[in-house]
């Protein structure tokens, strides 16, 4: 890659961790529809005013129902989980469960009717995969945490489904245009919760900068950034920025939160790596490969 691509994947790789410390942080301060309220109507405030300027919003609205589906699978559901589940869990536990994406994805694509093949490799990566989620849930349950930890992985399933509607569905819509438009769905279902539950006091300053850095760092600018770093290096290459991601939220909970690092969250991070590199390791008879961006998170690779 040249250094303008190595520095765009540098940033995007960061950004992209730290979703998970600043909703720990911001998660103290105010109720999670608050939360998620905010970040969603922020973002789309960004990102709608440049889809509008392509002129891809109106082509939308042939396929507003997958677009809706989407949005649920994508934002509304999975940030709501995430949320929850870090009153109750570590950022960094938080960030290592979600990125077991990758291994649900490939079962979650098998059920979508992928026939690509799953070799010897990819039924070691699955297993070892599982096996590191299974690690870190023991003592999340043993210790009464049965809720968040499902909170968290439901949110990984979320983003393993959506991909699949956005390649299968969506494939020729404009993604900025998609993010930016389910941003504004989200803002729309979640204002009334977001009223409901509104702060009595204005938030501590933590509180909010945390709440500013999801919704336009994390979210607006980070996708603008991802846009930039495929087109600078390629889809191939850019995808690699999502197995930075549990690595940046794991060290950035131990440093700024003080969050434990223990010999068992070290193991499960590299299985979950492993498995989740093997387990998305195209077969001999793929024949292609659709990409689908992911703005506030990474990206995933539906082989069809």
């Amino acid at each position: 890659m040249s250094r303008q691509g190595w520095v765009l994947f540098v940033l995007v790789g960061v950004i992209w961790g730290v979703p998970f410390l600043l909703i720990k942080i911001a998660d103290g301060g105010v109720s999670v529809a608050f939360l998620v309220f905010t970040r969603v109507f922020i973002g789309s405030l960004l990102l709608l005013p440049i889809a509008m300027r392509r002129g891809r919003l109106r082509a939308l609205l042939r396929c507003w129902q997958w677009l809706v589906a989407l949005s649920v699978v994508e934002v509304i559901v999975p940030w709501l989980l995430l949320s929850a589940a870090e009153r109750r869990l570590s950022s960094s536990l938080s960030g290592l469960l979600v990125a077991v994406v990758p291994v649900i994805g490939v079962g979650v694509a098998r059920l979508a009717g992928d026939r690509d093949r799953l070799t010897a490799t990819r039924w070691a990566g699955l297993a070892i995969g599982l096996g590191g989620v299974t690690l870190l849930m023991r003592p999340a349950v043993a210790g009464g945490g049965v809720v968040p930890v499902l909170e968290a992985l439901g949110t990984a399933v979320c983003y393993a489904i959506g991909p699949v509607i956005a390649a299968r569905k969506l494939a020729d819509a404009d993604a900025l245009s998609v993010t930016a438009a389910s941003l504004g769905l989200a803002s729309v279902v979640y204002v009334v919760p977001a009223a409901l539950t509104w702060p009595q006091a204005v938030p501590a300053p933590r509180v909010l900068a945390a709440l500013g850095a999801l919704a336009a760092i994390c979210t607006a600018v980070a996708f603008l950034l991802y846009l930039r770093l495929i087109a600078e290096a390629g889809p191939v290459r850019a995808e690699v920025v999502t197995y930075i991601n549990p690595a940046v939220a794991v060290a950035l909970g131990a440093l700024v939160l003080g969050e434990p690092f223990t010999p068992l969250i070290a193991i499960s991070f590299v299985l979950i790596l492993v498995g989740s590199v093997l387990a998305t390791r195209p077969s001999a008879l793929t024949t292609n490969v659709h990409r689908v961006t992911r703005p506030w998170g990474g990206g995933f690779v539906c082989e069809t």
